[in-house]
């Protein structure tokens, strides 16, 4: 069974697919392996991530290895209704469509949830939220599962430090060959990309105010500074403001950059980043949007209950008319700008973290009776052979260590 919006539209979804599958030659070499093992067989699996072509090829790896695979989207505006079509058309079972209401959302996660799934793959943290709250009778069917984002991982260690977690997850995004890659290049691309096609305006010459200086802040910020933006940045750690300062940005409080700032993009997986105080000193036409996961890092709905008039400036972007005359306006309802305004990260970017996905959910199946905590970190050894193959995809040879090198780096005698 499945719930999309148009079946007959799948051509367009397996045109987007086959691009990316011929730029993701780590899931390709995965793909032909699980096809081989069927390492899934008899596993369901519940998936939700941003439903584009990266993550349908993922899905149909996990197929491949024999998974019955039930999928949903993790953002309202991500989710490519044609490749949802394709999906379907061949074979998978997938609830989700393009714009769904918060009713039709919850209603699409919670039919890949009753399918009783084995293996949970989730990005945000919804689908663990949502088993543990409203279907706590499907937990035992649960071998474990993988979380996508840093925001999921937050929610899943305050989960398990009130000792409500009730499996094992494994923290994909805290494997190196993850946030070192996907949120750094992968978010610093794929969020310009969002925001140029979407305003179509120049960044060469603007104050960009980046707010959060994690891997994904910092990608964003050195791209911004790579098409001729100044940058600033707005920190509350200390640590990583330093960093940013010597990286060579200006680091400020946000209520300063709000009055110089042309371009605004949070990624800090916090709310209430840019408030009432900072819209009323922002200048006519500044543009804000979000890289983080949730919508609520820019207050739209108080910039909506501020606002005088209204309007569509252009497609995806709403005008703000505040009181004292300025507009300000929102990139994709301040959803995540590099899908709700884009296509998401660059294939071979996702062809490094979902590699790591389909080799954690794999852990998974293969370690079921050994698993005691419930917070695991990725296997080095997994990090690790995804980084052999993506070289040795690049046609590249690294150094190895001697016997001799190795012993001298684990001994205290020289």
């Amino acid at each position: 069974m499945s719930e999309i919006r148009n079946e007959s539209i799948w051509k367009s979804g397996k045109t987007k697919i086959d691009w990316v599958r011929a730029n993701m030659p780590l899931l390709n070499s995965i793909e032909k392996e699980f096809s081989e093992k069927k390492p899934f067989k008899g596993i369901k699996i519940a998936l939700s991530i941003h439903l584009e072509a990266k993550t349908a090829y993922l899905c149909k790896v996990l197929a491949a290895g024999g998974a019955e695979m039930y999928i949903t989207g993790s953002n309202p505006l991500s989710t490519q209704d044609d490749v949802a079509a394709a999906l379907v058309h061949d074979g998978l079972n997938v609830y989700a469509w393009y714009n769904a209401s918060d009713e039709e959302y919850h209603r699409h996660t919670s039919e890949v949830i009753k399918a009783g799934p084995n293996i949970i793959i989730d990005d945000g943290g919804d689908l663990v939220n949502l088993i543990h709250n409203e279907y706590p009778e499907l937990i035992d069917n649960v071998i474990g599962g993988c979380e996508e984002t840093t925001t999921g991982i937050i929610r899943l260690i305050a989960m398990n430090n009130d000792n409500a977690l009730k499996f094992p997850m494994v923290l994909v995004n805290n494997a190196d060959c993850k946030h070192l890659f996907d949120n750094r290049y992968g978010t610093g691309q794929s969020v310009w990309d969002g925001i140029n096609r979407t305003t179509n305006l120049i960044v060469a010459g603007k104050n960009v105010v980046v707010a959060g200086y994690g891997w994904c802040g910092k990608g964003v910020a050195m791209r911004a500074k790579g098409m001729g933006a100044s940058v600033i940045v707005t920190e509350i750690d200390p640590i990583k403001a330093m960093e940013a300062v010597m990286d060579g940005f200006k680091v400020m409080k946000m209520e300063k950059a709000a009055k110089i700032g042309d371009f605004f993009i949070t990624v800090t997986g916090c709310k209430d980043v840019i408030t009432e105080k900072s819209f009323m000193n922002m200048k006519d036409g500044a543009i804000m949007c979000n890289a983080g996961h949730f919508d609520c890092e820019v207050d739209v709905a108080g910039l909506k209950d501020l606002a005088v008039e209204t309007k569509q400036a252009r497609n995806n972007i709403m005008g703000y008319k505040l009181p004292n005359g300025n507009w300000l306006n929102v990139i994709a309802e301040g959803r995540l700008v590099n899908l709700a305004a884009g296509d998401g990260h660059p294939a071979e970017i996702m062809d490094m973290s979902f590699a790591i996905q389909a080799l954690s959910a794999l852990y998974l199946v293969e370690n079921r009776d050994k698993l005691k905590e419930k917070i695991i970190d990725v296997p080095k050894s997994v990090d690790n052979e995804v980084a052999r193959r993506k070289i040795k995809f690049w046609g590249l040879e690294i150094d190895s260590l001697t016997p001799e090198q190795e012993k001298y780096l684990s001994s205290w005698e020289v």
